[in-house]
C-alpha cells in the first residue's frame, strides 16, 4: 500500500512537471530572429514621424503634464489604472540607460510586434502590441529611427503596481495564445487601396480598437463588437461606438469624419473632448489622404 502511494505521488509529480514544462514551452516569449530585421536599410524619418503621430506615442509616453515641444521627450511615468492594476508607462526616449537608446532594431521590433522585451520577457498588453503586430517592418524601422532623433530623458518610471496573479508575466504567454495574432479584425468586400490603407491605420498603428472595442474578462478584445464602444478606461462614461450603426456618428459622411480628425470639429460645430482630444491632435499631423482613408474604413466596417 505504501509503495503504491509513493508511486502515485511520484507519478503525480511527474505529470505536474511535464505539464508545467509543456505549458512553458508553448507560452514562452517568442521573438522574431535578428535576421528578420536585417537589410531593412536606413529609416525614412519623414515616414517615421507620420507613424509616430499615428500611434499616438506622446499620449502615453510623454511626461504627465508636459505641453508643446516638451511632449516629444518621451520620459514616461504616466499611470494607467486598469482592472488588473496600475501600469506606469516606460521611458522610451533615446537615453541609453533610462530609455531605449541602447536597444537594437530587433529588440524594438519584437517589443512592437511580439510583446517581448529586450531581456526576453513578456510585456504587458497595456502596451498595445496586439494592434502593433499588424504593422509593417518598414514602418517599425522608420518609427525607431525617428524616435532616436528625439530628446533624451534620464527619468526612470516606477514599477507596475499589480496584484497576484497579474504580476506573473509567464501567464501572459497564455493571453498571447488567445489574443495575439496579425489577422484583420474585419473582412472588407473588394477593398480598394484607400480602404486597405484605412484598415491598416485603424487596426494597426492607430490601435483605435484598443479603446473603442469592449473587452472580455481576460482583457482581450471582443472582436464581434469591433469598434462598437466600450467603458471609458480613464473614468466614468463610455468610449463611443464609431461603426456605421452608431447613434452618434451614423449620419456623418466620410468628409465629416476626416474633417473631425483634422480640425477637432464635429459636423454640428461641437469640439472634440475627453481623451479623444489628445488622439485628434496627434492624427491632425497626418496627411489628408490618410485621414480620408481612415474615414472610408470607418464607414465600411460592419454595423454592430
Amino acid at each position: 500500500m505504501v509503495r503504491r502511494f509513493i508511486r502515485f505521488v511520484l507519478c503525480l509529480i511527474g505529470v505536474v512537471v511535464i505539464g508545467g514544462a509543456g505549458f512553458y514551452f508553448v507560452t514562452a516569449p517568442s521573438a522574431l530572429p535578428e535576421s528578420h530585421w536585417a537589410n531593412l536599410g536606413a529609416p525614412d524619418l519623414k515616414n517615421g514621424e507620420q507613424v509616430f503621430w499615428t500611434g499616438g506615442c506622446v499620449s502615453c509616453h510623454a511626461a504627465p503634464g508636459s505641453e508643446g515641444d516638451a511632449k516629444l521627450t518621451l520620459a514616461g511615468g504616466l499611470a494607467l489604472k486598469t482592472p488588473f492594476g496600475t501600469f506606469h508607462t516606460p521611458n522610451i526616449s533615446p537615453d541609453e540607460k533610462a530609455g531605449i537608446g541602447s536597444w537594437t532594431l530587433a529588440e524594438f521590433g519584437n517589443a512592437m510586434k511580439r510583446g517581448v522585451g529586450p531581456g526576453g520577457q513578456h510585456l504587458y498588453p497595456a502596451f498595445p502590441y496586439a494592434s502593433y503586430t499588424r504593422m509593417t517592418d518598414k514602418d517599425i524601422n522608420d518609427l525607431f529611427g525617428y524616435i532616436k532623433t528625439l530628446p533624451k530623458s534620464p527619468n526612470v518610471a516606477p514599477p507596475h503596481e499589480l496584484p497576484f496573479p497579474y504580476n506573473i508575466r509567464l501567464a501572459l504567454g497564455g493571453w498571447k495564445l488567445l489574443y495575439l495574432n496579425d489577422a484583420q479584425h474585419v473582412a472588407l468586400a473588394n477593398p480598394d487601396d484607400k480602404l486597405k490603407r484605412g484598415q491598416y491605420l485603424v487596426e494597426g498603428p492607430g490601435h483605435c480598437g484598443e479603446c473603442h472595442t469592449p473587452r472580455d474578462a481576460l482583457g482581450g478584445l471582443e472582436n464581434d463588437m469591433w469598434l462598437a464602444g466600450a467603458p471609458n478606461p480613464d473614468g466614468p462614461g463610455r468610449i463611443p461606438d464609431i461603426t456605421p450603426g452608431s447613434k452618434d456618428v451614423s449620419s456623418w459622411s466620410e468628409g465629416d469624419i476626416a474633417n473631425y480628425l483634422e480640425t477637432g470639429f464635429t459636423p454640428d460645430f461641437d469640439t472634440v473632448g475627453g481623451s479623444m482630444a489628445e488622439v485628434q491632435r496627434n492624427l491632425a499631423h497626418l496627411p489628408k489622404s490618410d485621414l480620408e482613408a481612415i474615414a472610408a474604413y470607418l464607414k465600411a466596417v460592419p454595423k454592430r
